[in-house]
């Protein structure tokens, strides 16, 4: 972009921009963007920012009391989160939010297991706390990679409410036994033909539990409903993940698709649960950018991708608000391999042709802008630029190629947040490579 270009962009950028102070006004315009939305799509530019998480947070608070947001929705599995929401809404013997968030032991666990979500789930449960049951505020997880963790769920699920079924469900979850805790390597086996696949099994299973739903609702205990509609849940995730794990050995758009589609889908039928119920939901999904921002907008939808960002929208249209964030520099908690300990490494300046370096070109530390607003520089950022995405993996020595992607930004969310220098988010779990800060830099690209 020539120079004369940039300046008269980057202009026109911060005459649009609302500078984020620190106020409590801050937010303001953007509630009145989301008005009365049901869905809204809080992103992420990375895993590991602790202003994302602090903000996104904020924001969400501000939801719940000011408009009556009645779930968070994240990218987290089903049954971890579910430890939360017992938690959140007075209904577990967690004596804390800590142990509450004791479930998420997957890779990456900072993700979960960090300050910023122990600072919002104490909120969440102190603000639930002078509720009625009925409307306390839930705490749900969309993701699907839990597959034994579910399993074992529905088992226990059955175990107190159905013995004989219980025993049909060990056997066909047995089909996996052979790989223990091994989800990918199932995959492979049965993807490549080395091994029966599951498919059949768990089907099955789902199956015969949504035949019982009915009976077992009666049978149930204190929260019959939502104890049902729970192990429902985790025999879906258990059948979607099957597939999932078998799909990741046939490229990435396939196991991508499936993945977010199941997200979306979980959302629907989170809503769905409680409409039937007579309680009205208004959520607010927490999720990485590369997820919640429409895919349609950016070079992965090019490339046959699909999103939950995209989905929401064509389901629910303006009913859904997509807000995204970015920032130029600073630290980020990150690994340099899949599975390898927690780090916190410097985030290199943006690139010259992205939308993080043309916002730090404005001079503004902290600002929104929100791109449903009729204005020059709207229309101008609807030309593609690169944007950045950092996951769970940071390598900045291949960050052009592993992290940068081509996307039209108002077509992608419907208002953006720059904080220009971020910091990175505190895990629970504090490793030595994270102590020390600024590891060696390596990568593959993850989110």
């Amino acid at each position: 972009m020539p120079d004369a270009t940039l300046t008269k962009l980057t202009n026109q950028v911060r005459e649009a921009a609302h500078q984020l102070t620190g106020a409590a006004s801050d937010y303001d315009p953007l509630m009145e963007l989301i008005g009365d939305a049901r869905f809204v799509l809080i992103g992420e530019a990375s895993h590991g920012t602790h202003e994302f998480y602090q903000q996104r947070a904020e924001i969400t608070k501000r939801l719940i009391q000011e408009k009556g947001f009645t779930a968070v929705a994240v990218e987290a599995d089903w049954p971890d989160a579910y430890r939360v929401n017992r938690y959140v809404r007075g209904a577990s013997d967690d004596a804390s939010s800590i142990e509450a968030l004791a479930n998420f032991q997957r890779f990456p666990t900072w993700m979960w297991r960090n300050t910023d979500v122990v600072d919002f789930v104490n909120w969440l449960r102190e603000y639930n706390d002078a509720l009625p049951q009925s409307s306390k505020v839930g705490f749900y997880g969309l993701d699907l990679y839990s597959l034994h963790n579910s399993i074992e769920e529905v088992l226990r699920y059955l175990d107190k409410i159905d013995p004989e079924a219980a025993q049909r469900a060990r056997y066909r979850y047995s089909c996996f036994d052979h790989f223990g805790e091994d989800s990918r390597s199932y995959g492979y086996a049965a993807s490549f033909g080395l091994n029966e696949s599951c498919e059949k099994e768990v089907v099955n299973q789902l199956v015969e539990l949504q035949r019982g739903a009915t009976e077992y609702a009666q049978r149930d205990g204190r929260l019959p409903e939502d104890e049902y509609f729970y192990a429902e849940q985790n025999a879906r995730l258990v059948k979607n993940a099957e597939e999932y794990y078998r799909s990741m050995f046939r490229g990435r758009v396939s196991s991508w698709n499936l993945r977010d589609r199941y997200m979306a889908e979980t959302l629907n039928q989170l809503v769905e649960h409680f409409e039937q119920q007579g309680q009205p939901m208004k959520v607010v999904v927490w999720e990485h950018n590369s997820h919640l921002g429409d895919a349609r907008a950016t070079e992965m939808g090019d490339a046959g991708e699909l999103n939950v960002g995209q989905l929401v929208r064509q389901r629910y249209d303006r009913d859904a608000v997509l807000v995204g964030f970015s920032t130029y520099t600073g630290t980020v908690t990150a690994a340099s391999d899949w599975g390898a300990p927690a780090e916190r490494k410097r985030v290199r300046p943006a690139l010259p042709g992205s939308y993080e370096y043309l916002f730090h070109e404005t001079g503004l530390p902290r600002f929104m802008l929100n791109l449903r607003q009729d204005s020059p520089a709207v229309e101008k950022l609807r030309h593609p630029l690169l944007e950045r995405a950092i996951g769970v993996i940071y390598l900045p020595q291949s960050e052009r190629a592993s992290h940068y992607f081509s996307a039209r930004l108002p077509d992608q969310f419907d208002a953006i947040l720059h904080i220009d220098e971020t910091q990175a988010l505190e895990p629970l779990e504090r490793t030595f490579q994270w102590d020390r800060g600024d590891a060696p830099e390596t990568f593959p690209f993850q989110v």
